[in-house]
């Protein structure tokens, strides 16, 4: 039998990486896996044992220490994935400002993205999953059969980000957004473990002005295209 495909897609905060590989599990019946809801999930952990950033030995060890699994939503229900923490459900924990302002900075410390990509390739080690972050396609599974780096303009990516935030009730300007945005896609970009940058055979997609689902179906053309060259 032919091993599932493996589909990473990477690219900054408010390029439309996590709508976009939830609908392409759904088109594919692979697993989604949210890497960064693991970062939020560390982050949330170190604010509730009240360990600072300056104690990077401790949130590393926090961090292989914690239980975090994924559990996908029974038929009937919205189809959200929910994600654990020591078997409780903090899918919506993860999403608080505290917790977004913290993650970035949590999943720069190297001993955290070390455990990380580790639960990250053992749930992926048999493919038939679309695994989306920042260091998918580069760290975690560099021998991926498709690689998508999903952009776009930082303007449209903060209204994006922005839109999201007023739907959840957090109160934030737009200003705000894209302040912490450049600041996140900074640090992002130049830490110096598994930094934000896309892969030399990845696609890189601009999805300003497009929808979910047109840049799904733009991914869609590309595994077909590859399946062929295959």
């Amino acid at each position: 039998m032919i091993k599932p495909w493996t589909i990473a897609i990477d690219g900054p905060a408010g390029a439309g990486k996590s709508t976009v590989a939830r609908l392409l599990a759904q088109r594919l019946g692979y697993l989604y896996i949210d890497s960064g809801a693991m970062y939020r999930a560390v982050a949330l952990h170190t604010l509730r044992c009240g360990i600072p950033l300056t104690e990077p030995d401790q949130i590393a060890a926090l961090a292989r220490a914690a239980r975090i699994r994924f559990q996908i939503a029974e038929a009937g229900t919205d189809g959200a994935q929910r994600i654990f923490l020591n078997d409780e459900d903090v899918t919506e924990a993860i999403r608080t400002p505290e917790v977004t302002a913290l993650s970035s900075a949590v999943s720069a410390i190297p001993g955290v993205r070390s455990a990380m990509v580790s639960l990250q390739q053992a749930v992926g080690a048999q493919g038939g999953v679309v695994m989306e972050g920042r260091d998918i396609g580069t760290v975690v599974f560099p021998g991926a059969e498709v690689k998508v780096f999903l952009t776009a303009s930082p303007e449209e990516r903060a209204e994006r980000r922005h839109r999201d935030m007023t739907a959840r009730g957090t109160e934030a300007t737009l200003e705000e957004v894209r302040r912490d945005q450049d600041e996140r896609d900074l640090r992002d970009s130049t830490r110096p473990v598994s930094p934000l940058i896309s892969a030399s055979d990845a696609v890189t997609i601009e999805s300003d002005g497009m929808t979910p689902e047109e840049v799904a179906e733009e991914v869609l053309a590309v595994i077909d295209r590859r399946r062929r060259e295959k």
